[in-house]
């Protein structure tokens, strides 16, 4: 089967929603500011472990350190399918809701620990509610958005993702700076209750569930979740998600501290350079994203094309290695610029690949499977560098570990990720 036969077959079972376009678009701006707020959330703790007194308060060790880097991504992790599975059964809006509340107070509340076991614990409480963020938004886009249109939805809402660690490192240490690190998780927590009302408010009226027929239409095989995830599709994207994220973790959870102990930056320079890695990462999501939209229209084959651009992202973030092996502070500062502004161009692409390969009915508990890879990254990646470093003494072998972990991505969407093995049955 073709890749036009496969968007006619996604578009027939689930026709996106056709009025309203400039509403569609609000609602992608809510999930981009939901998705800031989610990753200000999970990425102010990196800023907080760079300083020498919140090391202290916790006695943590460099193992220590990583520890409490992943115990987000404990709970984060394991709940991303069942994320899948309530939105696909209950709609968006409202488990939306409740996740966003929960977890900025969880958030919040970080501000009164004192010891490191009820640190790791309020961790792991912003992990649980921020679960169900990604399979809400990509679900959300799925049921709203054309082939398309979908590529530029995707990285608009992406953007958000990486304008988050970008403003929030910078924010988190001013806050660090000019107060402590108690005031800036209460006020990081607290600022997100606000996005609450225009959710709320203007997220009725748009598709949350598939329509009666869709639903209704019969499926010839019926695939559990055991066989689905030995798809030869699925297991590629997942090795690829794995790889994509683990680079994306290493550089939300350690790059402040790569900044401030090997190429010795004071903190307002960190935030800089952070802003920069990250904000140029979600400029080129957002222009990956429409420019792959640009050649679909025009009649390019959608999983070629959003591949061809994966594949590119995946292959300019290898340049992360020249960075990391030069002496040059510049050279190294450019080349984490680049290496990250690069992989924008697979953020929105490797997404909407997913969705252009599976049925839009899966796709809250497909987007939960993805993400569980994702989150695993943000597991491993935080706890192997603190342990790499801790035996090598240096940030070179760490960053080795993401130039290898990239390289397995392009080739597992290179040899794995291809039309021809996509499952042609629903969950």
């Amino acid at each position: 089967m073709n890749s036009q036969a496969t968007v006619a077959s996604s578009e027939k079972e689930i026709t996106p929603r056709e009025s309203g376009s400039g509403g569609r678009w609000t609602i992608i701006g809510l999930l981009s500011l939901a998705a800031i707020i989610a990753y200000l959330s999970r990425s102010n703790i990196a800023v907080a472990l760079a300083t020498p007194e919140f090391i202290k308060s916790f006695q943590l060790s460099e193992i220590g350190r990583g520890t409490v880097n992943s115990a987000f991504f404990w709970a984060y992790a394991a709940l991303q399918i069942p994320a899948g599975w309530v939105v696909d059964r209950y709609g968006v809006k409202w488990p939306y809701a409740l996740a966003v509340l929960f977890w900025c107070a969880a958030s919040a509340s970080t501000a009164s620990v004192n010891t490191l076991a009820q640190l790791i614990l309020v961790r792991v409480l912003v992990g649980i509610g921020e679960s169900i963020s990604v399979p809400a938004s990509y679900r959300w886009i799925r049921l709203n958005f054309a082939e398309n249109q979908r590529g530029l939805a995707i990285g608009l809402y992406m953007t958000g993702t990486k304008i988050g660690p970008a403003i929030g490192t910078p924010i988190a240490a001013w806050l660090l700076l000019d107060h402590s690190w108690r005031t800036m998780f209460l006020l990081i927590g607290i600022s997100g209750f606000l996005w609450l009302i225009p959710w709320i408010l203007l997220t009725d009226g748009y598709r949350e569930l598939p329509s009666a027929a869709a639903v209704a239409q019969p499926a010839t095989k019926r695939l559990s979740v055991t066989a689905l995830l030995w798809n030869r599709v699925i297991c590629g994207t997942i090795i690829g998600t794995f790889a994509y994220m683990y680079f994306v973790y290493f550089c939300v959870t350690w790059m402040p501290a790569y900044f401030t102990e090997r190429r010795h930056l004071s903190l307002s320079q960190m935030g800089s350079f952070t802003f920069f890695s990250f904000g140029g990462m979600a400029l080129v999501a957002a222009l990956g994203g429409w420019f792959a939209d640009v050649l679909i229209k025009r009649g390019g084959n959608p999983v070629l094309v959003r591949k061809c651009c994966t594949i590119a992202g995946f292959a300019i973030a290898c340049t992360e290695l020249i960075g990391a092996r030069s002496q040059s502070v510049s050279t190294a500062l450019a080349f984490s610029i680049i290496s990250l502004s690069g992989l924008g161009m697979a953020t929105a692409n490797y997404w909407a690949l997913t969705q252009t390969l599976i049925p839009a009915s899966a796709i809250g508990r497909m987007s939960g499977v993805q993400n569980c890879a994702a989150s695993v990254a943000g597991i491993v990646a935080p706890l192997f560098t603190g342990w790499l470093k801790q035996r090598t003494g240096s940030y070179l072998a760490p960053m080795s570990a993401c130039f290898v972990f990239l390289i397995a991505g392009v080739l597992a969407y290179t040899l794995m990720v291809k039309e021809r093995y996509a499952p042609r049955t629903l969950l």
